[in-house]
């Protein structure tokens, strides 16, 4: 089919190869080249079409953008054309990366602007919500783990994109990798000050992004690096609840938007959202790279409770004093705790209760999860009188089954090793730093479950579902894997060394070929580029 671009067209709809529209008689081949087939949308200064370009082999798809504000004013036509051409620069600069669409063509046609861009298909993140439903933890981890090295990216190219949401992120169908589109709000260096009202009214119709992801400073015409940040958070909400910002309250006195009674997340990982979603930008997150570090800064990490433990000799009274990076008030408390404060004193705190199932740290939104037992016995006070070390809790297979029917899903630091779960639906668990050894998972289903740095040596996952798992820093160390569904699981840090991989499907999985050395595989391997074969 050949679509008609004309927006006053009463019917755009022609037969394909037709050089002129049978209504309004426009021709059909922009730049005698690209051929609409079909309309995709319409933004608040632009409509975007599917196109084909004609001129190379194989008439390959394409994005053509044009320039259709909704206003004839003429302050709002330059202030669209300009926004027009800062998206085209900003492709045009920023396009190499695999991860943003490319610029391959920018115009000016009876006196109408065009953009071309690369097509890529495959659905929207909010697409995916809506049919598949919300992420558990584990797919949160991972979508932070693919969008925020491109967000980086970004950012070290001094561009703001500030339009972040779901339906601006696609899932690209070839290869499985999430693509950040639309570009067409980003920041340039031009100064609001010597705005007028009506410049300002222009600006905010066409470029200050989507209400409800964009944070107070950008509404208020003073985006920040973070307030992508901030965009990203929320977009984590919408793909943990499929909720959108307007459908969540928002507190009167804050400003924050009320979102933790809508998601079951670790107690960490809720502090990182917090963070992400902070109304301050002084502080929120400052860039991708703080995020990816205080993901890795897990609550159970050994190494952390070592190192912590090594820098709070002397000051046994004020864990958190020597920690770096931390402001201390006159008397010596923390103003603002970093993630490793906070983990230091919910540990503490958690040493001084009986009951060794507590999550409360009796500290103001700074709790975390049950802590694993050689960190609590390496922080673990002069003064204690135990001298017995805690020993990780333990549940059989038929109460951990009857407990995760009842809703439950968080069964980090436990030990399970042993334990005989076939075929058992744990979709979504959390076994985060738990003892798997040697348990029999064979043909379970485990999709988005989170095992990062859960100890798996020899375990059964034999055809089991891994699908989208979270197995960061696992050690899976002799695991049987054979036939798995390992496709796009965060294996970024795992032991493999012995693991059978023969015939499971690792496409679009995180993992490196250095990791996957070390494993046994097959001709019915599937790569994570998706192809069959030995490594």
């Amino acid at each position: 089919m050949s679509y008609c671009i004309n927006p006053a067209c009463p019917n755009p709809e022609n037969i394909t190869h037709t050089e002129l529209c049978q209504a309004c008689g426009s021709k059909l081949l922009l730049r005698d080249r690209y051929r609409i087939s079909q309309a995709l949308g319409q933004g608040g200064f632009g409509a975007t079409f599917l196109a084909i370009d004609e001129s190379l082999p194989g008439e390959p798809n394409c994005v053509l953008k044009q320039l259709r504000p909704t206003s004839t004013a003429p302050h709002v036509l330059q202030m669209a054309r300009d926004l027009f051409r800062r998206e085209a620069k900003t492709l045009g600069k920023i396009g190499s990366h695999p991860q943003v669409p490319r610029l391959l063509d920018y115009f000016e046609a009876n006196q109408e602007f065009y953009l071309v861009q690369e097509y890529v298909g495959g659905a929207t993140l909010q697409q995916e919500i809506k049919r598949g439903g919300p992420l558990s933890e584990a797919g949160i981890k991972q979508f932070l783990s693919e969008i925020l090295p491109v967000l980086q990216y970004v950012h070290s190219q001094q561009v703001i994109h500030r339009d972040i949401k779901p339906a601006n992120i696609i899932r690209r169908t070839q290869d499985a990798k999430l693509v950040l589109i639309d570009f067409g709000a980003v920041k340039d260096q031009v100064s609001q000050t010597s705005m007028s009202v009506s410049e300002q009214t222009a600006l905010t119709a066409y470029a200050i992004g989507t209400p409800g992801y964009a944070p107070p400073e950008q509404m208020a015409m003073r985006p920040v690096y973070a307030s992508d940040i901030y965009a990203v958070g929320v977009t984590c909400i919408y793909l943990l609840t499929g909720k959108s910002p307007k459908d969540l309250d928002y507190d009167p006195a804050t400003g924050e938007l009320m979102w933790e009674k809508h998601v079951h997340v670790t107690e960490h990982f809720a502090s990182v959202l917090r963070k992400m979603l902070e109304v301050s930008v002084r502080h929120r997150f400052q860039s991708a790279a703080e995020i990816l570090r205080a993901l890795d800064l897990e609550p159970y990490l050994d190494s952390l409770a070592k190192s912590m433990s090594t820098q709070n000799q002397g000051n046994p009274q004020n864990p958190t004093r020597r920690q770096s990076g931390d402001r201390t008030d006159e008397t010596g408390s923390p103003v603002t705790a970093s993630p490793a404060a906070r983990v230091a004193m919910a540990i503490r705190a958690r040493q001084a209760k009986s009951d060794s199932t507590s999550l409360q740290s009796g500290m103001s939104r700074n709790r975390v999860l049950a802590a694993k037992p050689s960190s609590l016995t390496a922080l673990r006070s002069k003064g204690s009188t135990t001298g017995q070390p805690k020993v990780p809790p333990k549940i059989d297979a038929q109460a951990l089954q009857l407990a995760y029917s009842k809703g439950r899903r968080d069964f980090a630091a436990y030990d399970l090793s042993l334990l005989s779960l076939q075929r058992a639906s744990l979709s979504g668990a959390i076994f985060h730093q738990s003892k798997l050894n040697n348990a029999n998972l064979q043909g379970a289903n485990l999709f988005n479950a989170d095992f990062g740095r859960a100890s798996l040596n020899g375990i059964n996952l034999r055809d089991a579902n891994l699908s989208r798992a979270y197995l960061s820093h696992a050690d899976l160390e002799g695991a049987d894997l054979r036939g798995a569904d390992l496709s796009h699981a965060y294996l970024a840090n795992a032991n493999l060394r012995g693991a059978n991989l023969c015939g499971a499907n690792l496409t679009g999985a995180k993992v490196t070929d250095e990791q996957l050395s070390a494993a046994r595989t097959n001709w019915a391997t599937v790569r994570p580029g998706g192809k069959k074969g030995l490594w």
